[in-house]
């Protein structure tokens, strides 16, 4: 698992897609940051990780589209199947790279509270909630980002289908509401599904385990999905 780790890893900064997710998150972080923080004069980041949540949901697919579509394009998933590692090597060694420059990306904010820290005493509690909030959210989307990729040869239908699944997370609440409003089951099913509902406990400082459970659960769905995707190739 090391070795995949690192390897992609450095990949993300030999080609342009680390690059670009990192000054992506951190251009539009740093201006509202200025915005809705040093010009308001407040002492709290909640305007940045409300915007930083829905930026997340689009820019992830960044990260994830090439991750095992780029293997089955250049014909080097089937080395990397035989090779002496199992599948969940492969698949957790490419989570957490991703997951680690998305790590990089949203640790900006951390950077954020320090200047904050010189001029006024920031709510601590609510910044660290929201950083893991974001940061677990994330987790879980780059976790169906990288099935997304398994499914596909082509960087360009995973990243479509990563932006399908995206847009599908965004308006979870807006199709409970809409369409399935007055039907109790269906509507609590659905309204369970909406990650925004599940991130808002976080931004207040509260670590709510129900919300916890929910994104390693959708972590772990996905994971495993990926890693019979690979184990079905390995055998076919």
């Amino acid at each position: 698992m090391t070795a995949i780790f690192k390897r992609e890893l450095g990949s993300y900064f030999n080609s342009i897609s680390g690059y670009i997710f990192i000054a992506v998150i951190y251009f539009f972080s740093g201006m509202f940051f200025f915005q809705g923080t040093i010009m308001q004069n407040k002492a709290d980041l909640n305007m940045v990780f409300e915007i930083l949540f829905f930026f997340v949901i689009f820019l992830i697919p960044i990260l994830t589209m090439r991750l095992l579509s780029e293997e089955k394009r250049m014909k080097t998933d089937q080395a990397l199947l035989t090779a002496p590692i199992g599948p969940w090597s492969i698949v957790l060694g490419k989570y957490f790279s991703a997951l680690a420059i998305y790590t990089m990306g949203i640790s900006v904010t951390l950077i954020y509270s320090i200047i904050i820290a010189f001029y006024a005493t920031p709510n601590w509690v609510e910044i660290i909630g929201n950083f893991i909030g974001l940061f677990i959210t994330g987790a879980a989307l780059i976790a169906i980002g990288l099935f997304l990729s398994s499914l596909t040869e082509s960087q360009v239908i995973s990243a479509i289908t990563s932006y399908v699944a995206s847009f599908l997370i965004l308006i979870t609440d807006g199709i409970a509401q809409g369409i399935f409003a007055g039907k109790d089951l269906a509507y609590e099913i659905v309204s369970y599904l909406s990650f925004y509902k599940h991130y808002k406990s976080f931004t207040t400082g509260l670590l709510n385990l129900a919300d916890i459970v929910f994104f390693l659960s959708v972590c772990g769905l996905f994971l495993f999905l990926t890693t019979r995707t690979l184990e079905r190739k390995k055998w076919n």
